[in-house]
């Protein structure tokens, strides 16, 4: 429901008496990454003028109010090589991002102990409109960012918990706010060629129009895959944004348009691969496939007034999906196949306000915020069908939902001493559902309303070091459809209506230090509690009951630039997920990855070592996982490496190589464990465990050329 307005104004940060400690970042990266231009703090920090930083990050002492906060910015999105658009959250330390189907599908995602799926409880936004999807026809919370250009991504601001009062549904784990350029310093054309029938062509520029500016890019892209059954994936992507004013004072209009289709092979049982009945990138069902488009128009900006500054957002989403899918084969019909369908159309409108002030406590400078957030969605229909090889045979389920969420939020930030300050802040949710099903029972409306807590508190800095201590509430909202269900979508059983909003606990302790000249470092120790972990199934049409939960953990990131030239990083990030009410089949969170690690070196154009060379590396390692809740099976560990190569022809010219799976290693992309049946098996099915393997060792070469 939350989305928010551009993050190019200066942070809101009332502290006149605490050193502005931004160019301690800015120095030891200006050789490396570029020119920072940085402003002394003055009483009030919505009084300076905007911090353009040009660098990687922007993670220094005094800039977050949670060890787990920061920035990535687009110098590192340019310079890091990416196999899928959504990869670009993997910026966000401790995210994962794979998939399980084809190209075009939502990926799936992990962070935090969680199994996310494609996006529950891990909230994102492009440009202030959400991608998050509730009520959706494949998964409530489905994050599909297969339209996103990541070249027009300036930067990345990420969070973690429920300790900020403007977060509210999907972002228990997290959040990740994506801010579009408005504007380049030159034209880009670009093109891609790889293996597997990969290619992609890129065009972008800016140009002045009227009294702003008008930014322009034109994306398509193909590929076919490793897989026996080609993906045939067909993308084009094209988004027009037009900007008035600069700095902390913009207003932007954005248009976008996308559309692609795809085949793709699924997850594939295990005993079938061992005993040779198929290939490794081989598929049961090869009519498993999709199509969607995705139109919207946005507007976003700020202005900065005497006393604060006034943050809006307004958006209209329009988009469609038709998903074929198999996971069961033949198990719940031995002779047709277990095939259906997931369809929605969906229109989507909604906005954001918020309004700052700041001020004085008692003498102490002070900033308030006050926001409302509005969302309403209208699915005409949403629906689940079998079907035969892509052939609609029958309904098992259709609605047309009106669900609409309301949020209110005020946030107080104190700087009571040089060396402490408070965030405190009250988020108030209300949502409503109408649906009407194909299932008379299942009709109905209903509402629900919650009140969401928050603190924070910030101590030093002391010998560039601080220190952090959060604590929030939050909730996540749970699919419209299982609000008023009172019988099974299949079996026509009794059902009992979920909570519509579920609760959520977390709480952190962290510090961030900058002690040693050129490194960012912080470490941070965590818990969730989720009172329950209710889904809805959306390939079954009801839902599942599931237990509470609570998970914890340790995350360890650090950003080092030994010389100007050369920056390392390195990300740990350990956890537990467990349910908290006892239960024979026992206590472990199916699918929750315990560790991630990621690893990199990026080397600039300017370095000494071999001129107008640069390059990448990056590992990124996911640890096994329990895949049913008593750990008798796990899924094996996934270990891949990326590099990247490249060359500056001339200052206007760029060469570029890819490398993927670096190593060629035969794992897994994701792993699930669960009862299917193939052709001439027992009519029970199968307890195995099914997969989706990574791809093979795969090439790309660029060309980007400026203009």
């Amino acid at each position: 429901m939350n989305h928010s307005g551009t993050n190019t104004a200066p942070r809101r940060r009332p502290a006149p008496a605490r050193r502005h400690l931004l160019p301690a970042l800015c120095l030891p990266l200006a050789g490396a990454w570029g020119t920072a231009l940085a402003h002394e703090a003055a009483p009030a920090a919505h009084h300076v003028d905007p911090v353009t930083v040009e660098g990687h990050y922007d993670n220094a002492v005094g800039t977050s109010d949670a060890a787990s906060q920061g920035t990535a910015t687009a110098r590192l999105i340019e310079n890091r090589p990416t196999q899928r658009p959504a990869e670009v959250l993997e910026f966000v330390p401790g995210l994962i991002v794979t998939q399980h189907s084809g190209g075009g599908k939502a990926n799936q995602y992990f962070l935090r102990g969680f199994n996310l799926d494609h996006g529950t409880d891990f909230a994102t936004w492009v440009g202030g409109m959400p991608v998050n999807m509730p009520t959706h026809a494949h998964g409530h919370g489905y994050a599909d960012l297969n339209w996103l250009i990541p070249e027009l991504v300036e930067r990345i601001d990420y969070r973690k918990g429920p300790y900020f009062a403007e977060d509210g549904d999907f972002s228990s784990a997290g959040s990740a706010r994506l801010k579009l350029r408005d504007r380049t310093a030159y034209g880009t054309a670009e093109a891609t060629l790889g293996g597997d029938g990969y290619r992609r062509g890129l065009l972008m520029n800016a140009h002045a129009v009227g009294a702003g500016t008008l930014l322009y890019a034109l994306e398509t892209s193909s590929a076919d895959g490793p897989w026996q059954n080609p993906e045939d994936f067909r993308r084009i992507n094209g988004v027009l944004r037009y900007t008035l004013g600069e700095g902390a004072d913009t207003t932007s209009v954005t248009a976008m348009a996308y559309s692609a289709r795809w085949d793709s092979t699924d997850q594939i049982p295990l005993r079938a691969l061992r005993a040779g009945q198929l290939d490794r990138y081989g598929a049961v069902d090869p009519t498993d496939g999709g199509k969607t488009q995705r139109y919207s128009l946005s507007l976003d900006g700020q202005r900065l007034r005497d006393d604060g500054v006034l943050r809006f957002s307004a958006y209209a989403i329009r988009s469609e999906l038709d998903l074929w899918s198999n996971f069961t084969y033949a198990l719940e019909n031995p002779v047709d196949g277990d095939q259906f369908r997931q369809s929605e159309q969906r229109s989507v409108f909604g906005f954001a306000l918020s309004r700052s002030w700041d001020g004085q406590l008692a003498g102490r400078a002070m900033t308030n915020t006050l926001g409302v957030q509005m969302r309403h969605d209208r699915l005409a229909p949403v629906g689940l069908y079998s079907t035969v090889a892509r052939a609609t045979t029958g309904v098992i389920q259709e609605s047309r939902v009106r669900q609409t969420s309301v949020g209110l939020y005020g946030e107080n930030s104190v700087q009571w001493t040089p060396w402490l300050r408070s965030l405190a802040g009250l988020r108030i949710d209300r949502f409503q559902f109408d649906v009407a099903s194909s299932i008379a029972a299942n009709s109905g409306d209903t509402s629900d309303h919650i009140a969401s807590p928050k603190l924070s508190l910030v101590f030093g800095p002391w010998a560039d070091t601080e220190y952090f201590v959060n604590y929030g509430q939050g909730f996540h909202s749970n699919d419209a459809r299982g609000t008023t269900a009172r019988l099974t979508a299949k079996g026509g059983l009794p059902a009992d209506p979920v909570d519509a909003l579920v609760r959520t606990r977390g709480g952190e302790l962290g510090v961030r230090s900058e002690v040693l000249p050129g490194l960012q470092s912080s470490l941070a120790l965590w818990t969730l509690k989720l009172d329950s972990e209710l889904l809805f199934v959306g390939d079954a049409g009801e839902t599942e009951p599931n237990r509470a939960s609570r998970r914890s953990g340790i995350e360890w990131n650090n950003r080092w630039t030994p010389r100007p030239w050369l920056l390392l990083d390195l990300d740990v990030a350990l956890s537990r997920a467990r349910f908290t009410d006892r239960d024979p089949a026992g206590d472990h969170v199916p699918g929750a990855a315990g560790t991630v690690l990621a690893a990199g070196v990026s080397l600039t154009e300017d370095n000494p070592l071999a001129a107008g060379w640069f390059g990448h590396v990056q590992l990124r390692h996911v640890g096994a996982r329990a895949l049913i809740e008593d750990n008798s099976v796990r899924s094996d560990p996934t270990t891949l490496t990326v590099l990247r190569v490249g060359y500056r022809v001339r200052q206007d010219l760029r060469v570029m190589l890819d490398v993927f799976n670096l190593f060629d290693r035969r794992d897994n992309d994701i792993e699930y464990f669960y009862t299917s049946r193939l052709p001439g098996e027992p009519l029970a099915g199968t307890d195995d465990r099914h997969i989706h393997p990574v791809e093979p060792r795969s090439l790309r070469l660029t060309v980007n050329a400026r203009f």
